[in-house]
């Protein structure tokens, strides 16, 4: 089996973090276009995160987040964004690497992108040294985010990631297209 060095899987894992990061960047200027918003999930442990130690306690693994009605002070940059939400009456700012991002959903249009862990590839083996893989990403999120989730994120915190992951009634109509799905197997 050959050995893909040019590394295919992790370009195109880091092209549709820029679909994100341009798509975050166009809302962050002129506000959400039509019915657009957004969902979007994160690994509340991933390096880089920022939120207070209340949530991180409330969502110890990951968080789901939504973009619609009233959130402030949305900043993006070149790794990260940066958004001010309320959850129960209380502002909250959260700082979000793009790299942290398991999934990102737009309900008016049933548009989503999930992301998974990729290792980087082994080394070829020789006397000396053995592989060695490392995570690039976050890891794989296989469960979508729910359609049904509130209209605004000041008004209802995101329900807990473990309800998410089992509610299978308030999946989105669209399909969210998983990279494995076009591996070779």
């Amino acid at each position: 089996m050959a050995i893909d060095q040019i590394r295919y899987d992790i370009l195109t894992q880091d092209a549709l973090r820029g679909v994100v990061r341009q798509v975050l960047t166009d809302a962050a200027k002129k506000g959400l276009p039509g019915e657009h918003h957004f969902f979007i999930t994160f690994d509340t442990k991933a390096p880089g995160v920022r939120l207070s130690a209340r949530m991180r306690e409330q969502y110890p693994e990951e968080m789901t987040i939504v973009l619609q009605h009233q959130f402030w002070d949305l900043k993006v940059g070149e790794d990260n964004f940066e958004v001010g939400l309320s959850f129960g009456g209380v502002p909250e700012s959260l700082l979000v690497p793009f790299e942290a991002i398991k999934s990102f959903f737009d309900p008016s249009i049933q548009f989503g992108l999930q992301f998974e862990t990729i290792a980087e590839a082994p080394a070829p083996k020789s006397d000396k040294q053995e592989p060695k893989t490392k995570p690039r990403l976050p890891a794989r999120h296989d469960s979508q985010p729910a359609a049904a989730a509130p209209a605004a994120a000041e008004k209802t915190a995101p329900a807990p990631a473990a309800a998410q992951a089992n509610n299978t009634a308030d999946k989105p109509a669209g399909e969210i297209v998983q990279l494995d799905r076009f591996r070779k197997k």
